[in-house]
């Protein structure tokens, strides 16, 4: 008898299913059953419509991380121990959101984000008790977390030396955006683990993300800055690269001669950005190929800037070095990334091939980079009346 190749293959308990959405892109979810109920989790992964190889890695990658949370839901299933750690939504709701903020801890690269997070826990705590459990965070609680942190005073929370030497005047909006974002993070992590069945955030309207003033250099200051000499050569040659691919400092920072390949004339960076974890394809002008500096025998895993680290010295370096160009302007490395964008848009490039080329994922993103051209064009306008006043 022919052996039949299916009957050892167990079933899968739980299943990786995708759900087409109006967009054209497709939403992950898990399907299971456990104790009797039919179970569908959100696992907030999407499938894009690809169009592209790009795309088409991207959704790999994606899906590599569904199948990932798939079999972990399957072992805790089988192992019998699925979800009996918590509490469910009595389960105290402190401790879970301190537990989140342990695990920020230690991480180099995302101090600020820990920051962020134990500040918030600052105001939770001066907001609700330690006997709060995840029953009683209703939307109306969540409303009452976001109207706390509007009208926030000293007096709530305690005061540390230097609050006691400088004026509290309320907390400002970026860090109102920021707390209300923690939270909604932490309840959104509870939702996934099945401690509360929706996230009470949902219905509540977050705080609006202030419009800050994005500071970019002109063609001519970037052409000063390259004649004038910088104390740290790699400082130098790093912004000058960024300013002239919009690569993120964080991109710079690890960008590996295997990622510098060559294409025809054109010199291409095939990189992964640390900070969306997308695939990029850009292609760089031959003015940023110089900036590359000399390749010689460095291995493929070797560093393109392996000597740039940034810092509050090179930082202090960077408004000297301007300074030194004669550029006032107070800026930081990111102000690269802002003149690329810049660049592009004064030389009558699209909106569309600007958000690629700046890896940014929605088109929203770039078109604040189009409101400082329109500002530009403003400033121009206002000129022209200020010579006839005159």
């Amino acid at each position: 008898m022919a052996n039949n190749k299916n009957s050892s293959v167990k079933e899968e308990l739980v299943k990786l299913r995708s759900r087409v959405m109006p967009s054209g892109n497709s939403a992950l979810y898990l399907d299971y059953v456990k104790n009797g109920k039919r179970v569908r989790e959100s696992l907030g992964l999407t499938l894009m419509d690809a169009q592209n190889a790009a795309q088409k890695d991207k959704n790999n990658e994606t899906m590599l991380k569904a199948e990932t949370i798939r079999i972990q839901r399957e072992k805790e299933l089988l192992s019998g121990k699925f979800l009996v750690d918590n509490d469910g939504i009595n389960t105290p709701f402190l401790p879970y959101y301190r537990d989140m903020v342990a695990a920020r801890h230690g991480n180099p690269e995302s101090q600020g984000n820990w920051g962020n997070w134990r500040s918030c826990l600052r105001y939770l705590e001066a907001y609700c008790s330690e006997s709060t459990t995840f029953k009683d965070i209703t939307p109306k609680w969540v409303q009452g977390f976001k109207d706390y942190l509007d009208h926030v005073e000293k007096d709530s929370y305690k005061v540390t030396t230097m609050q006691r030497n400088h004026p509290f005047n309320g907390l400002s909006q970026n860090s109102k955006v920021s707390y209300f974002n923690k939270l909604k993070a932490c309840l959104n992590q509870a939702h996934r683990e099945h401690i509360i069945y929706n996230n009470p955030a949902d219905s509540v309207k977050g705080f609006k993300t202030p419009d800050v003033e994005r500071q970019y250099l002109t063609m001519e200051e970037v052409k000063r800055l390259a004649e004038t000499d910088c104390k740290y050569p790699q400082l130098k040659r790093a912004f000058l690269f960024g300013c002239l691919t919009g690569l993120r400092k964080s991109d710079i920072m690890k960008l590996t001669w295997g990622e510098v390949q060559k294409f025809g004339e054109y010199s291409r960076l095939v990189f992964k950005q640390k900070k969306t974890g997308g695939q990029e394809y850009l292609d760089i002008p031959k003015s940023a190929e110089k900036y590359l500096g000399d390749r010689g025998n460095a291995k493929s895993i070797d560093l393109v800037f392996p000597l740039f680290r940034y810092s509050s010295e090179t930082s202090l370096e960077l408004r000297r070095w301007a300074l030194a160009a004669g550029i006032s302007k107070d800026f930081t490395f990111h102000c690269s990334r802002h003149t690329f964008a810049v660049l592009l848009l004064n030389s009558d490039t699209d909106i569309y091939t600007v958000s690629k080329l700046l890896g940014h994922r929605e088109l929203g993103t770039t078109q604040i980079y189009a409101h400082l051209i329109d500002k530009k064009k403003q400033d121009a306008v206002s000129r022209i009346s200020e010579i006839f006043e005159g």
